[in-house]
């Protein structure tokens, strides 16, 4: 026995500039019927959430699915699966396309190389999942926006719940973020952590989606962008405060960077505020009340 629901949807040629388009959700769980041999012409995330099963991909080995679990299926690659007989699996899909997905697969969020991930907690995916489910409902005027909007939700949610990510954040970035202002090359940032280079540059790939350098350089342009909009340090103490000896050298690459000069930046900004921003993050559960005033 199994028990199934899906619905499919057709956005239009607008719609699709938004990025990425939702053209399917299901839920469905049991013995399900296999699925495949075949092969597709747009993204599809299979979230198995409880239960087991299979997969099975263009070379042909077959790989044990167990939940919780993602399966790929990318366009072109031939797949082949099915929930185990015996138990089944609950399952939750969605179909999606669009030119984001070279972005997001490029980023490392959507692997085809890795058909299976086993993931650490299927909750939050799910969750996205049955936002797209609700907004199905008949005459949803916002139907295509609101679907796509919850596949980014969705493809953050997976990235976040692999199970080789740790909760608390990656190590290796933690530590560069923490050591990004100093005069340090990536041999020298490698070396602190005893990987050679090339393994820096693979963790960061994978962690980060894009090399050491530029994620050093984000982190630093991050910086110097909240001293220019919260202080009046001249331009020169902002690029020595963020790694750059050089101050010329350091506004030619905020200029390339960012697209503005760093004076220009505070002006657009205008929100000196004296002694700077606070390093506190707000929680947005329980924001700051404002007292009311006495009359």
């Amino acid at each position: 026995m199994y028990h199934t629901w899906m619905r499919y949807f057709t956005p239009g040629p607008v719609h699709h500039r938004l990025g990425l388009v939702c053209l399917g959700v299901g839920l469905q769980h049991g013995t399900l019927p296999i699925v495949g041999p075949r092969t597709l012409d747009h993204h599809v995330a299979v979230v198995v959430s409880a239960g087991g099963g299979w997969y099975r991909g263009a070379d042909g080995r077959r790989t044990a699915v167990t939940a919780p679990a993602l399966i790929w299926l990318t366009p072109g690659t031939p797949h082949h699966y099915g929930a185990d007989p015996g138990t089944g699996w609950d399952e939750a899909f969605v179909d999606f396309s669009g030119p984001a997905a070279a972005t997001y697969t490029e980023l490392g969020y959507i692997e085809p190389d890795r058909p299976v991930v086993p993931l650490s907690d299927a909750a939050p995916a799910r969750a996205a999942i049955t936002r797209i489910a609700r907004a199905a409902r008949p005459g949803n005027p916002l139907l295509e926006v609101e679907t796509g909007a919850a596949v980014h939700e969705l493809l953050v949610a997976l990235r976040r719940a692999r199970a080789d990510t740790n909760a608390d954040g990656d190590p290796v970035l933690t530590a560069l973020a923490r050591d990004a202002f100093q005069p340090l090359s990536v041999a020298e940032h490698a070396a602190r952590h005893g990987m050679t280079p090339a393994e820096l540059r693979t963790a960061v790939r994978r962690a980060a989606g894009c090399s050491p350098k530029d994620y050093l350089l984000t982190v630093r342009l991050g910086r110097a962008k909240e001293l220019l909009a919260a202080t009046e340090l001249p331009v020169s103490a902002v690029a020595r405060r963020v790694g750059y000896d050089d101050p010329a050298y350091f506004s030619r690459l905020f200029t390339r960077r960012v697209g503005t000069a760093p004076i220009r930046f505070r002006e657009q900004q205008g929100r000196s505020v004296p002694g700077g921003w606070s390093n506190r993050v707000p929680d947005p559960e329980h924001p700051p009340t404002i007292p009311p005033r006495s009359v």
